[in-house]
């Protein structure tokens, strides 16, 4: 709100332009109120210069939404520059240029306003003059057709006939978003009704319409009430149809919601079983590692046993390699005892005739010699001890390797058997998890497909509610046919009546119209008189600004002055009412 109060004053400087303290105080006003986002103007009387400030910066503002520029006696040109520049504006949502005096200008940049503005929704344009000029009036129509926003739309007292009605229906059979029009306390007559009757007989958007003091039959107005009834009903169904539709669309989506939280749990519970599978297959590989590093084990404490059997082997034949040595050393020894003794005969045969000295030196020899053959038996004796112990562990050490070979032959079938019951287990463990997964696979697609076929049932249900509805709405469409066409028939009748009734009323009509035509420019005429007057005692505030206070005095006097031909003006627009109030009983009688 302060950004559009500076922008303001910022570009009255730099355009040279006095602002209005009117203007300023209304801005301050809405300052104070926080949140506000309407900037109300009503009642001020605003100079073409302010608006020309007012539509630069409105051009880019995005604070207002509604605007309200009710009886500012708005020039054509100040109106024509204020709604250039809301061409472009974006938040605008709400538009009151009521009491204004618009005519051919105002209209076409009115409808210049609707083929460029994307956002206005509702425009008031109450007591102005739009339908005096049919040009203008015409491109506000185009503008009206090509419009994509607005919504309501309040035309009364804005002096439009028959044609401007005419112009008015084309539009209404080309634009799709319009749902409220007030085209109360016009001059559009019979032939206006017809048009608007056979507008609202191809629009389909507009639910209210508001046509008193327009002097059309009460015939005619029933049947546009009609159509309208016919829209607000079809709006009705169509809003119906929109909530079913998305209704259904909701509860499609909850179902494709579920069926993919199904299917990611399903997706969850088998990769949660390949997991515990690759665990299991972990684990038995593990087992089977283990099993194998027993084996390995095994092997080598056999291939230890084989080395050991290997070097008992070694030392047994060394002991028998020994044992052959020493029964050749007792060959030997025994030769040479053979030889000693026969040498002795042969020394005791030779000298047997000797002494007895030799004969006890050899007694000597023989006794050292005897004590000689007791130390070599008992080695011999030894000896033979030694090679029966080392045969006893000999034949002890292949007993335990038989043993050790049987054991480890046993523990060794012991393991392979173990290993294949472990790979059995094992395989039957996968082939059950195989199973389960299978079966929960299966009971998956099972229930899927169980919901699939309860999501068509489902769907067929609500196909043949659409087909009834369809049906219902076929029904409605014969019937609102055979009742345009009794309408039609009746409309008929009707006309007859109306046009003789006509040419009894129209001469009376005319007078009426003319006497009335006469007024209004009169009206006119005063209002443009007192326009010139204050435009005279706004150039005279201009030029005295710059005195003293003594000219500020004078300046106060001048807008009191002012302030009389307004209200002089009110006065004479209330009498002016008053009078076309006290002539429209006559149209309605009529």
């Amino acid at each position: 709100m302060e950004d559009f109060r500076r922008s303001y004053l910022r570009l009255c400087k730099e355009g040279g332009v006095d602002t209005q303290e009117s203007v300023l105080a209304q801005l301050h006003d809405t300052r104070t109120v926080t949140g506000s986002s309407r900037l109300d103007l009503r009642g001020q009387s605003i100079t073409v210069d302010t608006c020309s400030v007012l539509a630069r910066v409105l051009q880019n503002d995005t604070v207002f939404t509604e605007i309200i520029l009710s009886d500012c006696m708005l020039s054509e040109e100040g109106v024509k520059m204020l709604l250039n520049g809301l061409c472009s504006n974006t938040t605008v949502k709400v538009l009151d240029l009521k009491g204004n005096n618009m005519r051919g200008t105002g209209a076409e940049a009115l409808g210049q306003l609707l083929v460029r503005n994307k956002v206005l929704r509702r425009l008031v344009l109450e007591w102005n003059a739009l339908g005096m000029w049919e040009e203008g009036f015409a491109v506000f129509c185009e503008g009206l057709a090509s419009s994509t926003s607005l919504t309501q739309l309040d035309l009364r007292n804005n002096q439009i006939n028959h044609q401007g009605a005419a112009e008015l229906c084309v539009a209404l059979k080309r634009n799709s978003n319009l749902q409220e029009l007030d085209l109360r306390w016009n001059n559009m007559g019979l032939l206006g009704g017809r048009s608007l009757l056979e507008a609202m007989q191809q629009n389909r958007t507009l639910t209210k319409l508001e046509l008193a003091g327009n002097n059309i039959p009460s015939d005619t107005l029933r049947a546009i009430e009609q159509s309208m009834n016919h829209n607000v009903d079809r709006q009705s169904t169509l809003q119906e149809s929109k909530s079913r539709t998305q209704v259904l669309s909701k509860e499609i989506q909850l179902l494709k919601d579920e069926k993919s939280r199904q299917y990611l749990s399903l997706m969850e519970t088998i990769d949660r079983q390949k997991g515990e599978m690759g665990r299991s297959s972990r684990n038995s590989s593990i087992r089977l590692g283990q099993l194998q590093e027993a084996l390995n084990e095994q092997k080598s404490s056999v291939n230890s046993l084989t080395a050991k059997l290997q070097m008992t082997e070694a030392a047994l034949a060394l002991s028998e390699q020994k044992n052959h040595d020493l029964a050749d050393l007792l060959t030997r020894v025994k030769m040479e005892k053979n030889e000693l003794r026969e040498r002795q005969s042969r020394e005791i045969k030779k000298e047997h005739e000797e002494n007895a000295v030799r004969e006890a030196k050899h007694l000597k020899e023989v006794n050292s010699l005897s004590e000689k053959n007791l130390q070599l038996r008992s080695k011999l004796e030894e000896t033979e001890r030694r090679c029966k112990t080392q045969q006893d562990q000999i034949f002890e050490l292949k007993q335990e390797l038989t043993n050790t070979t049987a054991e480890l032959k046993l523990r060794l079938a012991q393991t392979e058997e173990r290993l294949e019951m472990e790979k059995r287990r094992a395989k039957q463990a996968l082939e059950d998890m195989d199973g389960l997964r299978q079966k929960e696979v299966d009971h998956l697609t099972r229930h899927q497909e169980d919901s699939e076929r309860a999501l068509q049932e489902r769907i067929l249900k609500l196909e043949g509610q659409r087909i009834q509805l369809e049906e219902e709405l076929s029904r409605v469409k014969a019937s609102l046919v055979t009742e345009r066409a009794q309408a039609e028939e009746e409309l008929g009748k009707v006309r007859s009546q109306v046009r003789l009734e006509e040419q009894q009323h129209l001469t009376s009509l005319e007078e009426k119209l003319r006497a009335v035509r006469q007024s209004r420019d009169e009206s006119q005429n005063h209002c443009t008189q007192q326009k010139q007057t204050i435009a005279e005692l706004h150039a005279k505030v201009s030029q005295q600004s710059i005195e003293t206070d003594s000219l500020r005095r004078r300046i106060d006097e001048l807008q009191q002055l002012r302030e009389e031909a307004c209200r002089n003006s009110g006065r004479e627009r209330l009498v002016l009412k008053e009078q076309y109030d006290k002539t429209t009983p006559c149209w309605k009688s009529v």
